[in-house]
């Protein structure tokens, strides 16, 4: 999941990662056998976990590679239920995700009615879906963020990319 804030500013936008699951999962040697780690447990720590378990398996599937670019972007991982911070916008690239960000944002007490758009985009967990979601959602971003009036226009944004991505996407407005 990314969520962005002050997408106004023309310089680009601020993004952060979350998970949302009361553990990291990161694919393991089968479907049935994930890895599972703490959300305390640095990049760093997973990393070399994975190479002392099966260095082939986890640079073949792409997880080293995540993994290393991921701890140059932060330490650890950061789940979204345990973060204070206001966002414009959350996108999530799976349903139940969607719905665990939903929860937890009805659940907080409304202090400032700041909106924040949830938009679900879904998207198959392998690189090439990875790879040709991050695209879809970076040109949302950018469209989103030229638009005049994004609250009476985000509607019409998202059905033309169902339309242009051949996928569903769910929206709903929260508030802080």
């Amino acid at each position: 999941m990314c969520c962005l804030k002050d997408m106004k500013n023309k310089r680009g936008f601020e993004v952060r990662s979350f998970g949302t699951g009361s553990h990291v999962k990161l694919p393991g040697p089968a479907p049935d056998k994930p890895n599972v780690y703490d959300f305390k447990t640095t990049y760093e720590q997973m990393y070399n976990d994975l190479v002392r378990k099966d260095k082939e398996l986890y640079t073949q599937n792409g997880i080293l590679h995540m993994l290393d670019r991921n701890k140059r972007i932060k330490s650890k991982p950061e789940r979204f239920q345990n973060c204070k911070e206001k966002f414009d916008l959350v996108i999530t690239c799976e349903e139940r995700v969607y719905d665990q960000v939903l929860e937890d944002l009805n659940s907080r007490e409304q202090e400032t009615l700041q909106p924040v758009h949830v938009i679900n985009v879904d998207i198959q967990d392998n690189h090439e879906e990875a790879t040709l979601g991050a695209f879809l959602i970076c040109e949302l971003c950018q469209c989103i963020q030229h638009t005049d009036d994004m609250e009476n226009e985000i509607d019409e944004l998202l059905q033309e990319f169902e339309e242009k991505s051949n996928r569903p996407f769910l929206h709903t407005v929260c508030f802080y």
